[in-house]
């Protein structure tokens, strides 16, 4: 099998439900990868958070690529920042929240999928902007030499 490569130009985003304050970038979903995850860019407007959520089967980690905020899961709370990992175990309620003033990025990986990225796309597509786009393509933090 060939590798599949992607790029942010790549990516679909949306939305979950309308009046959400974060959306998600799917970068691999099983039909993608040929195997049952989902691996998708969170992005949260300052104050946004996911809703209370928890799976029955899949583990999900979020790596924290900029901004801060909180995770909860079965009501212990961590700060989070850049580089952090949190991993949720099956069947553990959580809640990320952004509590900065700038967006907060993560990447999700959920495994196995357990219809998340169907979720994902039931929503409302939105664009992913300028910010967006400076963020996932890293070059918020190239340097000119």
């Amino acid at each position: 099998m060939i590798p599949v490569m992607k790029s942010p130009k790549d990516y679909q985003a949306f939305r979950i439900s309308p009046g959400d304050t974060n959306r998600l970038a799917i970068v691999f979903d099983p039909v993608i990868a040929n195997v049952s995850l989902t691996v998708c860019i969170e992005i949260f407007d300052a104050g946004g958070k996911t809703p209370p959520n928890r799976h029955q089967f899949a583990v999900e980690m979020f790596f924290v690529l900029k901004g801060t905020g909180e995770a909860t899961c079965d009501g212990k709370t961590v700060s989070i920042k850049p580089g952090d990992s949190l991993l949720v175990p099956p069947t553990g309620t959580h809640v990320i929240k952004n509590t900065g003033n700038e967006r907060l990025y993560t990447l999700c990986i959920m495994v196995p999928n357990e219809d998340f990225v169907e979720l994902i796309r039931s929503g409302t597509p939105v664009e992913l902007d300028e910010e967006d786009m400076r963020v996932l393509g890293r070059s918020d933090v190239l340097v000119a030499c």
